[in-house]
């Protein structure tokens, strides 16, 4: 990349800071006009005989003209967010849902229910929700509305109108029908290259997650490290009066090293590891998706093949037809639309948390 390059050519006359380095990677990210704001925040826990959870407070600000009201107030804990998911992804199939965070944190990280865990997942619900907010379609969903403005009793009396037992059953078996069907003869050139493109993001997502936690883990061996060293040198000093002053220059210089050292960490684990690891999360849900329009797909294809082997019932059969085709289209459409949209918030995404993880980078190696 030309700009890159010559980013990239300091002159020696030139100083180099971090500010002035990162502001020429750093691009404008342009205003929109936002009819609906939501925040999720103060978390609580709650103890009964047979479960310990966290609820979080919902406050949405609007000012749509389908809400009763201009501001909202309810609690949700996390499986009502698995639902909202569930309910987006049983209305639009072919749209990239949002990620919610795993139930039970990964890697050993945190311990779950501690203080660093809760508002981890905090910032997750917050994004997850505004991610939904900001989606041209999701948005006016109405099980968004309904989540987002429901009380507890409501939402739970809501819940229970969802399809019943056997009605989810016959979903799961027609999925797993179509799933086994083999490979989509007429897929297009177009979600050929974004399958390919799947593929090679998940691996590459992976590995950047991967390294990730082991820079984060080696880093808080260093710090442990450090946190031991310098007390031993104060100790030392006072054996040694010669070189008493030097022993404690060099204990101040670890200590002020140790704390440097604790901001990188707090920067990677705020800056670097939720996003990447939300991109895993996207990953799947991509693959997922484009799954689901070859079963559309295939499902299409299925019916042109009998009608072609069939003499009778041409007319039922091209109705059929002419259905699927319509979905197919509409599935395409939608899908395409959301990818164009996925991979520039992903760019965006991507190219902030590296920026901001050279910047502490650089800020740290000044210190």
């Amino acid at each position: 990349d030309a700009s890159l390059a010559e980013v990239n050519s300091f002159s020696p006359s030139v100083p180099i800071s971090p500010t002035s380095m990162i502001n020429q990677y750093k691009f404008e990210d342009g205003p929109e006009l936002r009819d609906l704001f939501i925040t999720v925040d103060d978390p609580e826990s709650h103890i009964t005989a047979i479960e310990t959870f966290i609820t979080y407070r919902v406050v949405t600000k609007t000012t749509r003209g389908e809400f009763d009201s201009s501001e909202y107030e309810v609690r949700r804990r996390y499986q009502d967010f698995l639902w909202l998911k569930s309910k987006l992804e049983e209305a639009h199939p072919t749209l990239i849902i949002p990620p919610l965070p795993e139930k039970f944190i990964m890697k050993g990280m945190v311990e779950r229910f501690s203080d660093e865990f809760i508002e981890t997942r905090r910032k997750a619900l917050h994004k997850f929700l505004n991610r939904i907010a900001d989606h041209p379609t999701l948005t006016f969903n109405e099980d968004f509305k309904i989540f987002l403005t429901a009380q507890a009793w409501e939402l739970s009396s809501h819940k229970k109108q969802g399809p019943g037992l056997l009605s989810r059953m016959g979903q799961t078996v027609r999925a797993v029908a179509s799933s086994v069907r083999g490979a989509v003869k007429n897929r297009p050139e177009m979600f050929i290259e974004m399958n390919n493109y799947m593929e090679t993001f998940s691996q590459k997502i992976n590995l950047l997650d991967k390294i990730a936690h082991r820079i984060y883990k080696e880093e808080r061996e260093y710090f442990n490290e450090m946190k031991e060293y310098g007390p031993i040198h104060t100790l030392w000093s006072a054996s040694e009066e010669d070189i008493a002053e030097s022993l404690k220059g060099i204990a101040s210089c670890i200590d002020r090293c140790c704390r440097a050292t604790e901001r990188r960490m707090a920067g990677l684990s705020e800056h670097l590891l939720p996003i990447l690891h939300e991109y895993v999360l996207y990953s799947e849900i991509l693959m997922g998706v484009l799954k689901r329009r070859d079963q559309i797909q295939g499902e299409l294809d299925s019916k042109v093949d009998a009608l072609a082997s069939k003499k009778t019932e041409k007319d039922l059969f091209s109705e059929e037809i002419g259905k699927l085709e319509d979905k197919v289209e509409r599935a395409n459409k939608a899908l395409k639309a959301d990818w164009d949209r996925w991979k520039q918030n992903m760019q965006w995404d991507m190219r902030s948390t590296f920026t901001n993880v050279a910047e502490d980078n650089l800020r740290y190696y000044e210190e």
